[in-house]
This record gives structure tokens, C-alpha cells and sequence, in this order.
């Protein structure tokens, strides 16, 4: 019986944090710049595709993992003149991560907060 409830114990923590839900995005440049804040869903399906949106524009090819004790995310968008690609980690509630525009000849670094439940409905 203990084993049994070590090894339930061991599986929940291995269980990785989940990406899936609504975030507010925080692109603001430098601490002295005015606060540039994004809205960000997602919602990850089991065969590891992720749809949503961000930055007011439809997420394309979107894909999630689990891995090395991190859970990721890499999709597209799009400003209607190129390519916005973005990738992102979970770490301890928190997202960080980069959108790269080489049409627009930048990098975007940022971190993520999630939207608490009752604010996103």
C-alpha cells in the first residue's frame, strides 16, 4: 500500500504544469518604458497541437511538450505583412519567453502572468 501511494505521490509531481489558459503578456521594453501589455489564450490538445491567440492575432502551427522539466510552447502569427514566431517556457507558474519578427527587424522578451480564473470569463 505505501508503494502504491509513493509511487501516485512521484507520478503528480512528474505531471507538468499546464500552459493552457488565457495570459497577460508583457512586452514592455525597459523598466523605465510605459507598461505594454498583450492578451494571450491557449488551449493545448492532447496530440500536442496548441490553437488560441496572441497579440490580437490567431495562433498558426502551434505545438507543445513536456520535457526535461519544462513545458513549452512554438507557434506562428502574423500582422497581415509577415510572421511573428514565438516560443515560450513554463516555469513555476510563470511564462517567459520571445517573439522574433524578421520582417520588422526585432526580438520581443518577455514574461507572462496568467489571468486569474474569474477575470478571464
Amino acid at each position: 500500500m505505501l508503494a502504491i501511494l509513493i509511487a501516485a505521490s512521484l507520478a503528480a509531481s512528474a505531471a507538468p504544469e499546464t500552459l493552457a489558459g488565457d495570459w497577460v503578456v508583457d512586452l514592455t521594453p525597459s523598466a523605465s518604458a510605459a507598461p505594454y501589455l498583450k492578451a494571450m489564450s491557449l488551449t493545448l490538445a492532447a496530440d500536442g497541437t496548441v490553437t488560441g491567440s496572441f497579440y490580437d492575432s490567431d495562433i498558426q502551427a502551434g505545438r507543445w511538450k513536456a520535457s526535461k522539466g519544462r513545458t513549452c510552447v512554438s507557434f506562428r502569427t502574423t500582422d497581415g505583412k509577415g510572421p511573428y514566431h514565438t516560443a515560450a517556457c513554463l516555469d513555476a507558474g510563470r511564462l517567459t519567453g520571445q517573439t522574433w519578427a524578421e520582417h520588422r527587424n526585432f526580438v520581443f522578451v518577455w514574461d507572462a502572468r496568467r489571468v486569474p480564473p474569474a477575470a478571464s470569463q
